[in-house]
């Protein structure tokens, strides 16, 4: 497995795991970003995966302070903004569930990945935002996302006015699914991965695809999109053959996860 200078990553019993370690507040420069394309790239190629984590090593003092100011200059913009944005576009690609953990801030770019995750907890001294505003830009995944998961007058006023929330507003708002203490964090994060692993890796993939289909356009036009994703391509797995056949027998299923 490649090894990278920023970031750890390990792929372990169905989970994919992404840490961030560039301290102190793991800035994701172009050559980070890669090293996370890369690491996902890597994570594509198992089918069996039952979730991603994305979480900052232990000594580091933010999940992530965002992206590299430096790299907003015209010299290297379109590269800053091409890495950055092919992690949400292999995320998109992959479709297994994303699993944050965040202790620390997460503002700029780091909000932005949380915004993409599935399922984030936060510790009690987590800290989001999107501050890009006061830098005169404004966050392209976050205009997107954001909307969707706080509602459209929240993400208006935390793009707009770029003021940090706490892990408990956070929590209110929808941007993350837990708070705890951050000395539980690790125990909350495998209590989802231990459900998220008695998992169809394959059912768990179609539905967040369905997930996504259903997140654009009017219903009518999703419906029909995940109708379809349903009947040709879920229903041909054998997964969905054997859950419903282990439910009839009343036993457990014996995923294949393919």
């Amino acid at each position: 497995m490649k090894e990278f200078q920023n970031i750890r990553f390990q792929i372990q019993d169905r989970v994919a795991r992404i840490t961030f370690a560039r301290p102190p507040l793991n800035i994701f420069n172009i050559a980070m970003m890669r090293e996370i394309g890369d690491a996902l790239s890597q994570s594509a190629q198992h089918r069996d995966l039952a979730a991603i984590v994305f979480d900052a090593a232990e000594g580091t003092r933010a999940f992530s302070a965002g992206v590299a100011v430096e790299e907003h200059v015209a010299e290297t913009v379109f590269q800053m903004l091409d890495s950055f944005h092919s992690i949400f576009r292999t995320l998109a690609q992959i479709s297994k569930p994303v699993v944050g953990v965040v202790d620390g801030a997460a503002l700029g770019g780091g909000c932005e990945l949380v915004a993409a995750c599935d399922i984030v907890i936060a510790g009690e001294r987590a800290r989001f935002g999107q501050p890009e505003i006061k830098l005169g830009v404004f966050p392209p995944v976050a205009a997107i996302l954001l909307p969707r998961i706080i509602g459209d007058k929240k993400a208006r006023e935390m793009l707009l006015l770029g003021e940090i929330i706490d892990a408990n507003e956070a929590l209110r708002i929808g941007l993350v699914n837990q708070v705890a203490p951050s000395s539980e964090l690790n125990q909350h994060c495998e209590a989802v991965l231990a459900k998220l692993r008695e998992l169809s890796s394959s059912a768990l993939q179609f539905t967040r695809t369905a997930l996504e289909v259903g997140g654009r356009g009017n219903f009518e036009s999703a419906l029909t999109e995940v109708e379809n994703l349903y009947l040709h391509d879920l229903m041909q797995t054998p997964d969905a053959t054997e859950g419903v056949q282990a439910f009839m027998e009343k036993r457990k299923p014996e995923w294949r996860n393919k």
